[in-house]
């Protein structure tokens, strides 16, 4: 039903109007209106009527478009009586008013006859199913058989895999060079190759601190390679109490890697040699003594 003067549609209409007793059929809602005014599409609970079940229904679907709105929900009904049901007008509440549909004829036919004078009893008594004990039996066999299948087969393969490789003899244990002898050997790389000349000054100081940070690890255990610049220095500050000088030059090494990798800081020449300086005093000056005459008889 439209309203010219308040600009509101409302309308209820169903697929069919005969059907089946059990058979279910569509009743579609729909409201339109002007968006000044505001209208409630109707609510129902598990009947639409007495006799009339609704058996699903459709979210409401709100649909906006040159300042209208429209609202359409669709709700299936079925029923379980011979009878033609009459279903008044469906209110749609809109504020202080009320629209109504129009009003429907619902016609649910029986397609057989029924004798009311017979008693209800059961088509056939309740039976009890044997058990097939020889299909139970038989389908554990199978998945026995498949078990023990696979398994003969994983093992034969095991087994010819075996024979096919050759033994490969194992081998011996690499000597694991000194701590300082490893890491000096590194910074010389770095200081031959100089690349904060060529611009790539943020690899130099990664290069450079992945340096000490594995040294820091295989001299004083401290898995610094994990572990933020803060968190390193933390860590090492028990071990260099009478080391503080060289402890601050190490500080600042780090803390301007962090600058130079992470806030895009450009370092001058003199801070880039001065991290190279820092990074030999530090191995040299935290090498025991021992070892330090070990590696120079060596050499």
């Amino acid at each position: 039903m439209f309203n010219l003067l308040l600009a509101i549609f409302v309308s209820a209409a169903v697929d069919s109007t005969t059907l089946m007793i059990g058979d279910q059929t569509d009743l579609h809602l729909e409201a339109v209106y002007d968006n000044s005014r505001s209208v409630a599409m109707p609510v129902f609970g598990a009947e639409l009527i007495p006799g009339i079940e609704i058996v699903r229904r459709t979210p409401v679907d709100t649909v906006t478009k040159n300042n209208q709105t429209t609202l359409r929900q669709d709700l299936t009904l079925t029923s379980f009586s011979d009878s033609l049901f009459y279903i008044e007008p469906i209110a749609f509440p809109a504020g202080s008013d009320t629209f109504y549909s129009e009003a429907i004829s619902l016609n649910f036919i029986q397609p057989f006859e029924i004798d009311t004078a017979l008693a209800i009893t059961d088509i056939k008594d309740i039976q009890k199913a044997p058990i097939w004990w020889w299909g139970i039996i038989r389908w554990i066999l199978l998945g026995v058989l498949a078990l023990a299948l696979a398994v003969g087969a994983y093992f034969g393969w095991k087994w010819l895999k075996s024979r096919r490789e050759p033994q490969a003899e194992a081998p011996e244990p690499e000597l694991l060079r000194p701590a300082e002898e490893v890491a000096l050997e590194k910074l010389d790389l770095i200081r031959q190759d100089k690349i904060w000349q060529e611009g790539r000054t943020k690899q130099y100081h990664t290069e450079l601190t992945d340096v000490i940070r594995e040294y820091i690890g295989r001299r004083f255990m401290i898995r610094s390679n994990e572990k933020t610049s803060d968190e390193t220095l933390r860590a090492l500050q028990p071990v260099m109490k009478e080391q503080k000088e060289l402890f601050g030059s190490l500080k600042s090494m780090l803390q301007l890697a962090d600058l130079v990798k992470f806030a895009k800081w450009t370092a001058t020449p003199e801070e880039n040699e001065r991290s190279l300086r820092t990074a030999y005093d530090f191995v040299h000056d935290t090498t025991p003594v021992e070892e330090t005459s070990e590696s120079e008889n060596k050499l």
